[in-house]
């Protein structure tokens, strides 16, 4: 029986955790102060008058305000010089004033203007009468399309290169927020493997880990975790059925928590009994493709490197080339932070060199659809030193989680 899985009840689980986030320092107001400037540095840098932000993780990012998105514009606007600026619905106005982390006027819009307008209006009002707007690119069409013709003497632009520039390069305390929200997710994957028996579904399983988050202080990213069993193992984003597991079955269990608004993201895939020689073999040549993109990951090395590491493992081992199957279809890594997926992705042409403060994941996958699949998942980030690990990839596949090596 493969070391680590099975033995154990929810209930038992769920009675011995403990808050882990508990002391946690979240990201102060000086933090985001400094984001807003180093975004301003840019703007100047690239000819940018003003940035817009729509309710977005980029809003929560530069100003510290949490939103969610609804028909309704609600977001901020960056001038490249002058007071940052709130927008928001009128009678919003009493509950915007109490989200304001980084202070800034606040303007608001009737419900029967056209708040577009006042995003043009708010910009004028600086004095910036004409030049390059830059859009989040979070914002709806609808919303970028009223920018458009109320703004039409601005040149529009892709809000990225400043959205994406600054929010890819995470601070010491992002990194600790992440290395915390990898520490608890992998905790919770452990206490998920040791509640497995034959008969248990995907669905049982889904809701202890989503009981799990609350138990050790994480934040639920919403949705279902990704539990998958036996043949559905192939399938990168799962089926849509559930699975009833058995003896012989390979599982694969890919989600991660929040803690202080930074995801986590990690993916465990092993036996439930004991490995046949097959799943033995793919599962040891996908933990060695997972090594050779992090080895791959160093300073001044383009992103791609990491993919191209990762695959050609695969490829060697007489897999398909490119993103044929049986072998690896997708991308092996993504930059993650405030969302689970964001810039920058280790993929091919992605030249961009790789810098201290850059995190991402390390995911090749090996994709036999009729049999199962294998995809072994840890986030790292880049130190002055090179490439660190968030959480220890998976042991073995006797001892997945390491057991042994611990005692």
């Amino acid at each position: 029986m493969t070391i680590g899985v099975g033995g154990s009840t929810a209930e038992a689980e769920l009675a011995r955790m403990i808050n882990l986030a508990q002391g946690v320092e979240t990201i102060q107001p000086e933090e985001h102060e400094a984001r807003i400037e180093r975004a301003r540095a840019l703007m100047k840098e690239k000819g940018i008058n003003a940035l817009y932000l729509d309710t977005s993780p980029s809003l929560l990012y530069f100003t510290g305000m949490r939103l969610k998105p609804t028909e309704r514009l609600h977001g901020a606007i960056i001038p490249v010089d002058g007071p940052l600026i709130y927008l928001s619905p009128v009678f919003e106005i009493p509950k915007t004033e109490t989200l304001v982390v980084v202070k800034g006027d606040i303007r608001g819009w009737e419900e029967h203007e056209d708040p577009t307008a006042l995003v043009i209006d708010s910009v004028e009002s600086l004095g910036i009468d004409s030049g390059v707007l830059a859009i989040d690119p979070a914002t709806p069409f609808f919303t970028a399309d009223g920018l458009r013709k109320a703004g039409n003497r601005f040149e529009l632009t892709n809000g990225s290169a400043v959205t994406a520039e600054c929010r890819m390069y995470k601070s010491p305390q992002e990194i600790a927020l992440l290395q915390r929200a990898n520490e608890i997710t992998l905790e919770i994957h452990k206490a998920a493997a040791r509640i497995l028996h034959e008969g248990i579904t995907t669905s049982q399983v889904q809701d202890f880990i989503l009981q799990a988050f609350d138990r050790c202080g994480g934040t639920s990213p919403g949705g279902r975790p990704a539990v998958q069993f036996g043949e559905a193992t192939a399938y990168p984003h799962g089926v849509p059925y559930g699975q009833t597991l058995k003896d012989g079955d390979m599982v694969l269990m890919d989600f991660g928590c929040f803690v202080g608004d930074y995801r986590a993201d990690i993916t465990r895939t092993y036996v439930y009994g004991d490995a046949s020689k097959r799943q033995r073999e793919i599962w040891e040549l996908e933990k060695a493709a997972q090594a050779a993109g992090f080895a791959a990951a160093v300073h001044g090395a383009p992103c791609e490197a990491v993919d191209l590491a990762a695959r050609g493992t695969i490829e060697a081992a007489g897999f398909a080339k490119e993103y044929g199957l049986p072998g690896l279809p997708h991308r092996t890594g993504h930059g993650i932070g405030l969302e689970v997926h964001e810039d920058t992705y280790m993929v091919r042409n992605n030249k961009r060199p790789m810098e201290t403060g850059l995190c991402f994941s390390v995911e090749p996958m090996i994709c036999i659809y009729g049999e199962f699949g294998v995809r072994l998942e840890d986030c790292a980030y880049m130190a002055e030193d090179g490439a660190h690990w968030f959480t220890q990839p998976a042991a073995s596949v006797d001892d997945p989680f390491g057991h042994e090596t611990a005692s």
